[in-house]
């Protein structure tokens, strides 16, 4: 568990980010040409939804900001007491996500509204996606404005903090779940958490080269993509298709002390598996190989992409054989302990 120091440290990276927010709103907000910015942000261009990149990108972006399927949440919540209110945490933190993300849109498009207005050009032509509209068309837009050392200060220091809150997340999962599985580096933390992080520092250096601009694209349409989405579909599919949905809330009911609604079970048993297949179908069928602005991928670097997806993704089939082999019983009872013991 954390100390007083180490808790301190995580309310301020939580809670500044939201702080610089507002305070870049606010400043957004008084800038000419922000309201078409905004304007732009608000009018829905529904001939989007029939790009596949669109419902890979939105669905990646979902589970990389709730957390599911990334273990981040299984392992804060193995802090929690046995009755802990899952049912209102979950629903807070969806709420919050989602009007962090909407809060965020209009800092974004009221500055991408007054770079337009001073470049006399649409918004759609300066808005962007990626890393170029953080670290290179957000940043352009600050330089502009009246003390901009200080926003640009305020701006980075937020992305920092959201790097750095982030990264407490996804390292606590993997930090719960091999010292859990593994006593030996519970008992040496400190000396674990060290090397995870060097290695995390290893693994990021390619990044910061004068081509890590590629890099980082190959890991984003790749890493991150399908295969957290073929991780979720499976993890739906186990909990309530194998696990089964009546197990799955009595143990919710043993927690709460009350019965969930139907919509959720009908969401966990069909609707969340068969629209997470909908979307890794048709972004498969969609598939184009990778380019980044007028730079066209080799084909090795795709070819490398796909085997760096299928490295994590493999791994579910052939962990379910090897457990199936090795557990005693019949095919049933093996898959019946197997989940019984991942839930």
């Amino acid at each position: 568990m954390l100390n007083s120091s180490g808790l301190q440290v995580v309310w301020f990276t939580a809670l500044f980010p939201y702080v610089v927010l507002l305070v870049l709103l606010v400043r957004g907000c008084t800038l000419p040409g922000a309201a078409e910015g905004i304007k732009f942000y608000l009018t829905p261009d529904f001939s989007a939804l029939a790009d596949a990149n669109v419902w890979v990108d939105a669905a990646t972006q979902v589970f990389f900001s709730l957390g599911p399927g990334f273990g981040v949440l299984l392992a804060f919540a193995s802090y929690n007491k046995f009755h802990n209110n899952v049912y209102r945490d979950a629903l807070l933190t969806s709420a919050v996500n989602s009007a962090t993300s909407f809060l965020s849109g209009f800092v974004i498009f009221s500055v991408l509204g007054y770079m337009a207005h001073k470049a006399h050009v649409e918004v759609k032509d300066v808005a962007t996606e990626g890393p170029g509209l953080v670290f290179i068309v957000y940043p352009e837009a600050i330089a502009t404005m009246p003390g901009s050392s200080f926003w640009s200060i305020m701006f980075f220091l937020m992305l920092l903090t959201l790097g750095l809150d982030s990264s407490f997340g996804g390292s606590e999962a993997i930090i719960t779940a091999l010292s859990d599985e593994y006593p030996l580096l519970k008992r040496n933390r400190e000396w674990f958490v060290a090397a995870l992080f060097t290695f995390y520092f290893l693994i990021g250096l390619p990044s910061c080269t004068e081509g890590g601009a590629y890099v980082v694209q190959l890991l984003d349409r790749y890493a991150a993509g399908y295969s957290i989405l073929f991780a979720v579909f499976f993890e739906a599919i186990a909990v309530s298709w194998i696990y089964g949905i009546g197990r799955f809330s009595a143990d919710i009911r043993q927690m709460l002390g009350f019965e969930v609604g139907s919509w959720w079970k009908f969401c966990w048993f069909f609707m969340a598996p068969l629209f997470i297949m909908m979307i890794i179908v048709y972004g498969l069928i969609s598939y184009e190989p990778l380019s980044y602005e007028a730079y066209e991928y080799p084909p090795w670097a795709n070819v490398f992409g796909m085997a760096m997806a299928a490295s994590s993704v493999l791994c579910i089939p052939f962990v379910a054989i090897y457990k199936l082999i090795t557990t005693p019983g019949t095919f049933s009872q093996a898959t019946d302990r197997i989940c019984c013991a991942l839930i």
